[in-house]
Order: structure tokens, then sequence, then C-alpha cells
């Protein structure tokens, strides 16, 4: 295990759409999902995708509670409902910015985990944010990319600077 450099907003390999995990259960996968953790918990992610850390393929973790990781390998778009929300976003790739961002506020997503089982569940709030930027992560697209309103992208600090006024996630 060991924390891996995360690409930073720039990088060619963030904007390309990641190749399918074809083996399940190997010692290669696990070791990747590994070094996700470490990366994304020494930088206090909620998630991180292996196209971050320089690994061109559909595989992704995140944390939605405070003691849960889950591996998953979205299996194409999130199905997405309806209602959208705005919430301030950040990315371990686009270090220090945050901006405002409009999701769906419940999705159903599949994939699988580490050993192949299909995952498929239904979620809202941040979960589903979380879901949604890990997958977009996989197609290529950052999170700037989606703000609709540049006036509110910057640095957090410049963007609220009483923190009161932070929106909810």
């Amino acid at each position: 295990m060991a924390v891996r450099t995360v690409l930073r907003m720039g990088h060619p390999l963030l904007l390309q759409v990641a190749a399918p995990v074809e083996r399940f259960g190997t010692a290669e996968l696990r070791q990747l999902v590994a070094d996700m953790d470490d990366t994304m918990r020494v930088l206090n992610g909620a998630g991180i995708a292996a196209p971050q850390i320089g690994v061109s393929l559909r595989a992704v973790i995140f944390e939605v509670t405070p003691r849960i990781r889950r591996p998953a390998r979205p299996g194409g778009r999130p199905r997405a409902g309806r209602r959208r929300g705005d919430g301030l976003e950040g990315c371990l790739s686009v270090p220090g910015l945050r901006g405002i961002v409009a999701r769906h506020t419940k999705l159903r997503y599949r994939g699988f985990d580490l050993d192949g089982r299909p995952i498929d569940r239904t979620v809202t709030g941040f979960h589903a944010r979380v879901v949604q930027h890990e997958a977009d992560h996989l197609d290529g697209i950052l999170y700037p990319m989606r703000v609709a309103d540049l006036r509110s992208f910057g640095f957090e600090d410049e963007l609220f600077p009483d923190r009161s006024a932070l929106p909810p996630d």
C-alpha cells in the first residue's frame, strides 16, 4: 500500500475516458484500490478515481460515512432522478479551489466490487453527489467543467470569507 501522486487539472490523462476493469479479484486490482484508499485518506478526500493517480481504469472508491469506504466500478453512467441541487465541490485534482455544481439529488448506480460481485444502489444527498463526481472522472470530466456560473468558482476562503455562509454539500 502506498500514497500515490494525484494528477492535477491540466494533465491529459484526466481528460480521457478510462478503460473498463476486465479482471476482478486480482492482486493488481487490490493493490490499486489499496493505493487509492491510502491516497484518499492522507489527502482527506471523499472519493478518488483511478485516473487521478495515473491509472486509466474505471475504478473508484468513495467514503460517504466516517468508517465505510465502498470500492466500485460504475457500469455506465448513473441513472439520475429529475431533482437537482447545487452544492459546493472540491477535488483532489483541483487543489485549493471550490465551485458550485448542480447534481442530481437521487440516483441509482450499478457496478462491481473488487471481487466482481454486482453493486446496485439507489442513493441520495452527499452519496449521490460523490458518485456523480467520481463517475465523471472515469469519463474525463472534472467538476470545473460543470460549474455553470464561474463567479461561484474560486478559492473557498475568497468565495466564502464568512465560513457560516458556506452552502451545504
